[in-house]
């Protein structure tokens, strides 16, 4: 197994893409390798000035780096020797079983709908956030940002989506998933979210619960959340947010440490072809370290193909 690393993107590019890149190696089993895109005579030259042996990790060379501030399809279509451009390259070619980059978030949303491309028969992909539950366990929420409105049918299937990968990557058994709302009744929420509702009361995909609401995003009401991307955006933001204010203040707690996003690496980009994680733009070692890690457990789990299966046979 191999495991693309964008070693160009992220604020504090190359150096804690490479410390993550060490920290995963001491973790990772033999059998999986990582693959680094970017300035391969840097990289090279800086393992071997921590004393590490270089020839640990295989290397694609880049000569160009899409910025963050730029302009995502533009960049991407510009820059064919940038690190992000061929990352999905080599995706699309299964040179390599996934890929991993903390850099321009478009960017990678780009080459995740028009290289890889989208499975057939889902709507719209999405990308999910993790929640800390108060009895230990977690909750995916999705969709935390792609998709800013969202209609019934798509919401439906970011249930599907959700439930597979908390069963497949996260081994949760029959994921309870719940539509994020303003009240448990069927009948509250906007008009989405009474069609939503509707649609997936009866759902054979997946284990609906029916409505939760935002007091319920920390319990166990629900393992999976679902809501358009604007809602999720803000949960997972202001949740970011909490944690900050709880370390600013020097509060430490074994509950709300677990806030900390660099326990959770990235974000996979659910319903494509392939297996692709974003990571935080101001990503830590930590968090690459673990953004490698989940990109392993996503290419063993072959979510990607699994995925596939499901809507073929919906189709």
């Amino acid at each position: 197994m191999k495991i693309g690393l964008d070693i160009a993107g992220g604020d504090f590019a190359p150096v804690n893409c490479l410390e993550g890149a060490i920290l995963a190696l001491n973790t990772l089993p033999s059998n999986v390798s990582i693959v680094l895109f970017g300035d391969a005579d840097n990289a090279k030259k800086y393992f071997n000035d921590k004393g590490i042996d270089s020839t640990k990790f295989e290397y694609v060379h880049t000569t160009e780096t899409i910025d963050m501030g730029e302009h995502p399809t533009k960049a991407f279509s510009q820059k064919p020797n940038s690190s992000i451009f061929l990352g999905f390259k080599y995706l699309k070619e299964k040179q390599i079983d996934a890929f991993a980059s903390a850099g321009n978030t478009g960017a990678m949303l780009v080459g995740s709908m028009f290289t890889v491309k989208t499975v057939p028969g889902v709507i719209r992909p999405c990308i999910t956030g993790i929640l800390p539950k108060e009895n230990g366990g977690f909750g995916v929420i999705l969709d935390v940002g792609t998709n800013a409105d969202c209609k019934p049918d798509v919401l439906y299937q970011f249930g599907v989506l959700g439930s597979l990968f908390s069963k497949e990557v996260y081994k949760i058994k029959n994921p309870k998933v719940g539509l994020l709302n303003i009240g448990e009744e069927a009948e509250k929420g906007n008009l989405v979210s009474q069609a939503a509702h509707a649609l997936m009361k009866d759902s054979k995909d997946f284990n609906f619960v029916g409505n939760v609401e935002g007091r319920d995003l920390l319990t166990d009401a629900a393992d999976v959340i679902v809501c358009e991307g604007f809602v999720g955006n803000v949960v997972l933001k202001s949740a970011e947010a909490f944690y900050h204010v709880i370390k600013t203040r020097n509060r430490s707690d074994e509950y709300f440490d677990r806030f900390n996003y660099e326990l959770y690496g990235g974000t996979p980009v659910l319903g494509i072809n392939s297996n692709v994680l974003i990571g935080h733009g101001i990503s830590s070692p930590l968090a690459f370290k673990n953004m490698i890690l989940l990109a392993k457990d996503l290419a063993e789990a072959k979510l990607d193909e699994k995925i596939k299966n499901i809507f073929q046979n919906e189709n």
